[in-house]
């Protein structure tokens, strides 16, 4: 376990390198709100990517997983800021984001355009006021499901033993800090930022899921995004279909070459 002080939080990060590759490009994989870590990409793309070429950065974001979880800092601009720190000597990196995550990779791009090369979102969104509004409703959800116990752990253990670890993890984030407040009151890039962002772009969703209806708002902010909606999947997408987008975004990354 390797543990990273940047902007002022400890961070849990984990690094793979790809073997025989001089100067590989960096990927760097960002996870989900309150129920994630970097587990479900750890054991789905970073190894794929490493088999390509990449080297891979993992992190826990600040409040999750094994990265320290300070009480306050839980607005959008302060899960950008750890980014920025932690890949301040990057030159260039590939993003990949999962629900929240891809929301936080938009968001560094935005500030950062000139330092992705490209951006992979699944199950996310640009964070417009459309798309926090959401947000907001779903940390509403939890938190409310932070106040039944019971009904968290209920719903955990229907996914089984890692369900049930995650909804308590939920439970213990909401509970011991100020997220449930802080991040709908974030302060949004604006939309012209937004519309900046040139780099390539995949977006995947799952049918069943509300976020593919942010879908046609991403493709007018950024037009060269490639989307790919998943049948019969819902949210959960990385995690139940792990090989379908394994094999739709390491085609797409053989076809696009984005790179450093």
């Amino acid at each position: 376990m390797t543990l990273v002080r940047a902007n002022g939080v400890t961070l849990h990060v984990q690094e793979l390198v790809p073997t025989g590759v001089a100067e590989p490009p960096t990927a760097v994989l960002l996870h989900g709100l309150a129920t994630d870590s970097m587990a479900s990409w750890y054991f789905t793309m970073a190894y794929p990517l490493v088999e390509l070429g990449y080297r891979v950065l993992l992190l826990d974001l600040r409040g999750h997983g094994r990265s320290e979880r300070p009480t306050i800092g839980y607005a959008l601009d302060d899960f950008v800021d750890d980014l920025s720190a932690l890949l301040e000597k990057e030159r260039k990196v590939l993003l990949l984001g999962n629900s929240f995550g891809g929301t936080v990779a938009f968001a560094y791009a935005a500030r950062h355009p000139s330092r992705v090369s490209a951006l992979v979102s699944v199950e996310s969104s640009p964070p417009t006021t459309a798309w926090f509004a959401r947000l907001t409703n779903r940390i509403g959800e939890l938190a409310a499901a932070v106040s039944r116990p019971r009904a968290l752990v209920t719903v955990g253990a229907r996914r089984g033993a890692l369900g049930a670890q995650r909804a308590q993890d939920a439970a213990r984030l909401l509970a011991e800090t100020s997220v449930r407040e802080e991040l709908p009151a974030s302060r949004l890039p604006s939309r012209d930022r937004l519309a900046a962002i040139t780099c390539p772009v995949l977006c995947l969703y799952g049918e069943r899921s509300h976020v593919v209806e942010m879908a046609p708002e991403t493709q007018r902010l950024l037009p060269q995004a490639a989307l790919r909606v998943f049948a019969g999947q819902k949210h959960t997408l990385l995690i139940d279909q792990p090989e379908d987008v394994r094999a739709a975004i390491t085609a797409w990354l053989r076809t696009s070459q984005p790179g450093g």
